[in-house]
């Protein structure tokens, strides 16, 4: 069984590995020529601005009284620039939009498992095209395009990475460093005479990185007072660069100007997913080679309302992709566009002739169109039999010829073809992007499915009849019985195996039909809609009531029938956009104190716990509850994150998984400090509501243990009173209820409070307990650890329920498995994941396959933190409940 387990575990790790190499993998391809025009750009220079986390509507609506709160900026678009919204795609993180405006293409998925920091696959950018770029802001988005660029040209001023506090007072000083260091820098230039004859040159790039609106996004909501003023310092910073860049080089009109941002930010200040307020960002180009402000009369083709909310109907809007920025930025100062960009050049930005408007849409064309041969022709080389994409794009292969021959006559159709050129390019570029994505989602799934088969096989081969038959031959030996009595004992054994095997079948069959009327639907439809997990936990309510318990257990039951409706609350709350609200999480603390309290005095005669236990994990959770309200308070006043609360944290969290190994040896106790230590460290890592999910869900998952009690006494099984061997239960149906309870209870601690599917469902503040500086393996590792805490409540109850002999989880005879083994686990998650492979399609097989793995790997700590043999000073006591 533990070979069966590691070939297991080993096949579990390849299948989640495979993830990787089926949806995060680089689309980037190498070894493609730049392209350049040969006409003289319209600027000699480039002047970036990002202002990090600025939604589209925090800076173009007016203000009540009708002024701007970014006069300047206002002022450049409605007279001297071309303006519109850059739509970003997911993730709307930092570096994947930063990515997206200077190498042109959306980022590269795989450089998530490196925090958004490093770069998996070197790229190109407009900084490695420039001829010099300096840069100012990050240290988190400024070292990566220096570390891509050939040569020794991007140079990087950044501040420490300590400066990016969400608990700073004044988070806006991080763009006060920059636009100082850039005005100090060009003051040095003055009397450098060699940085000014660089300054001098063309194609030089200045990079200005604000992260403070970002930062004060996060910490304090983007309708806030320090977000909204912190884009009026953005503004003024601006218009003052802007003087110093013109005076330092004569006001020669050859600098190019681009105001933008990489992604935007949700109401309650996360960012990541694709809602509008996070996808909409404003794009303000002006000045060398830019169209100035042009108004129009006539109704523009955009119906978002956005041109009337903010009074700029009157002026020529432009939206353009995100990726687009970056060619359209290579054509102002003549650089070759990026080779991997996927980006099109906006021609709508450019104020220059025709001529010069076709021959950079053709180089753009020639540009991607290069990628699609390098990609095709890669694919081509390592695949047998290769699928060459429609044959539409391959009539176009020669539409290059042509309009290199065309180019003295340049017409509109030229333009448009060559847009039609980068259209089925793109589209041939992630036609061979995912060309191997369905094979290889198909043949994983299969091995899965085939896995799963095996394990249930395995499982469902019983080897009753063997030992029968060595049982009898045994006897009949001893015996010295003649051949024929070993034919007349043992023609029944294999007789009445098939029996009991059709009997067995029949009744798995109308234990499933049961399952799937009872609980499957809710369980399918909440992957799409959180409110059916109600609906689940509305008919489970009333299963004390119709399994005949209530007559029994009257208080157990109506408790159960209470905890279910309490805990049908949670999937009807909003997933994103809560506001903070650190009373909650005091009254989850009391809560969690008060039900304990009540356990513990309904069992004082049966299981008292030392006085010692009580007070440690009593007090424990008691100062966990305030914890968060002290921290929260202290970070209103902007007095930073007291070091008391940091170091009270921490330890919380490291402790969590080990105090419970401490407490007593009893299941009861066990199991009591197990749930106290988990949800003292998901009070500190909660903001509002969903700090009283945990303690909603002990509190039921203590009755379903008691419920199932009841169900044991009442079926004439008398309980076991010390921690011993598991029995098998014979009851088929009921071991199939009980998986389908558990695995019901695992969606609901999943999606019950969030959805970890979707980054946007986490709130930065909730591990402000924790740190507030920006790091995001750690505050990723803790909100991860936030979302397992509900998954090891519910296997720790079902850990117990097993331990206690009331019903199995599976359906199998685990005549040689003890409950100090972890093998029934690895089982369970066999059927978990064979059943979402049943449930769901193929293109939730990412979601499917990273739970299960996940589950098993809970299982393997929900065990260890229940398991008895670990206490080896300790005897085991008699388990009362």
């Amino acid at each position: 069984m533990i070979t069966f387990f590691l070939v297991g575990l080993t096949v579990h790790v390849v299948f989640f590995l495979s993830i990787f190499d089926i949806y995060f993998t680089s689309p980037l391809v190498h070894g493609m020529t730049p392209q350049a025009t040969s006409l003289a750009p319209p600027a000699s220079r480039l002047v970036l601005v990002v202002a990090d986390g600025l939604r589209a509507d925090s800076l173009f609506t007016l203000l009540p009284n009708g002024s701007s709160r970014a006069p300047y900026l206002r002022s450049v678009l409605e007279e001297k620039g071309t303006w519109g919204v850059s739509h970003t795609r997911v993730p709307t993180e930092s570096r994947p939009g930063h990515v997206a405006l200077i190498a042109g293409f959306y980022e590269d998925v795989s450089a998530v498992a490196k925090g958004w920091k490093e770069n998996p696959v070197e790229f190109d950018s407009v900084f490695n095209e420039s001829r010099h770029t300096w840069s100012w802001g990050s240290p988190d988005i400024l070292p990566m395009f220096a570390k891509g660029a050939s040569g020794d040209h991007v140079y990087t001023y950044t501040y420490p990475a300590q400066e990016e506090d969400f608990a700073s007072t004044d988070a806006s000083r991080l763009d006060s460093w920059v636009f100082s260091q850039v005005k100090s820098f060009f003051q040095l230039a003055k009397s450098n005479s060699s940085l000014r004859a660089s300054l001098l040159e063309d194609k030089n790039v200045f990079f200005l990185h604000l992260l403070g609106i970002d930062t004060n996004g996060h910490a304090h909501r983007p309708m806030s007072q320090e977000y909204l003023d912190n884009i009026g310092l953005v503004d003024t910073g601006v218009a003052e660069l802007v003087s110093i860049v013109e005076d330092f080089f004569d006001y020669d009109g050859r600098t190019a100007y681009v105001f933008t941002s990489d992604h935007g930010m949700t109401n309650w200040g996360s960012h990541g997913a694709g809602h509008p307020s996070e996808t909409l960002t404003p794009l303000i180009v002006w000045g060398a080679g830019v169209h100035n402000a042009q108004r129009v009369t006539e109704p523009q083709p955009y119906n978002d309302g956005y041109l009337q909310d903010w009074n700029l109907e009157h002026l020529r809007r432009v939206d353009v992709g995100q990726a687009d920025i970056a060619p359209l930025m290579a054509s102002l100062i003549g650089v070759p566009i990026p080779v991997n960009s996927v980006g099109v050049l906006p021609l709508p930005y450019l104020n220059n002739t025709d001529l010069f408007k076709a021959e950079n849409m053709y180089t753009n064309a020639i540009q991607v169109l290069e990628q699609f041969k390098m990609k095709m022709t890669q694919k081509k080389e390592t695949t047998l039999s290769f699928r060459s994409f429609f044959a539409a794009l391959h009539s176009l292969l020669k539409l290059p010829f042509y309009l290199l021959n065309a180019l003295p006559f340049i017409s509109p159709y030229q333009i448009s073809l060559c847009q039609s050129l980068i259209s089925y390019s793109l589209e041939g570029l992630v036609y061979y992007h995912t060309y191997d994505r369905f094979f290889l989602g198909c043949s994983v799934v299969l091995g899965f499915v085939g896995w799963t088969s095996y394990v249930v096989l395995v499982i469902l081969k019983t080897h009753l009849c063997m030992c029968v038959t060595v049982v009898i031959t045994v006897f009949l030996l001893i015996q010295r019985s003649p051949v024929t009595y070993y034919i007349y004992c043992l023609l029944p054994v294999p007789i009445w195996y098939s029996v009991l095997k059709e009997v067995y079948h029949v009744q798995c069959e109308v234990s499933l039909l049961w399952m799937s009327v009872y609980l499957c639907c809710p369980q399918v439809v909440s992957f799409f809609h959180r409110a059916m997990l109600t609906v689940g936990l509305a008919i489970l309510s009333i299963w004390p009531f119709m399994s005949g318990l209530f007559g029994k257990a009257k208080f157990r039951s109506l408790s159960w029938f209470l905890g279910c409706l309490f805990l049908a609350l949670f999937p009807l709350m909003p997933v994103v956009g809560r506001e903070p609200n650190i009373h909650l999480v005091t009254c989850a603390g009391l809560l969690t104190l008060f039900t304990s309290v009540c356990y513990l005095w309904s069992s004082r005669q049966r299981t008292p716990l030392h006085l010692s236990d009580r007070q440690q994990f009593m007090f424990h959770v008691a100062v966990c509850a305030y914890v968060p309200s002290l921290t929260h308070s202290s970070l209103q006043q902007k007095q930073g994150l007291p070091l008391l609360n940091q170091i009270i944290s921490w330890i919380t969290l490291g402790s969590s998984m080990l105090v419970p190994l401490l407490s007593s040896t009893r299941i009861f106790h066990r199991l009591l400090s197990i749930f106290l230590s988990l949800t003292a460290t998901y009070l500190l890592l909660s903001t509002g509501s969903e700090a009283l999910f945990p303690p909603v869900l002990s509190w039921l998952m203590f009755v379903w243990i008691n419920i199932e009690q009841e169900a044991m006494l009442a079926q004439g099984v008398s309980g076991r009173q010390e921690v011993e061997p598991l029995c098998i239960c014979l009851n088929i149906a009921a071991s199939l209820s009980l998986i389908n309870f558990q695995v019901f209870f695992i969606i609901t601690a999943f999606f019950g409070t969030g959805n970890i599917a979707s980054i946007n469902s986490f709130d930065p503040a909730s591990v402000y307990c924790f740190l507030t500086v920006f790091n995001p393996f750690i505050m990723g590792g803790l909100m991860m650890w936030k979302v397992i805490i509900p998954f090891i409540i519910v296997m720790c109850t079902f850990e117990t329920i097993q331990v206690t002999g009331c019903e199995l989880q599976t359906i199998i005879n685990f005549n040689s498995i003890s409950h100090s083994s972890p093998q029934h686990f690895f089982f369970l998650v066999q059927d978990y994941g064979s059943w979402l492979d049943i449930g769901t399609s193929i293109s939730h097989y990412v979601i499917v396959m990273s739970m299960t793995i996940f589950l098993m790997l809970l299982s393997v700590v929900t065990h260890i933190l229940t398991s008895q043999r670990l206490i080896l000073w300790r005897r085991p006591k008699y388990l009362l409940i």
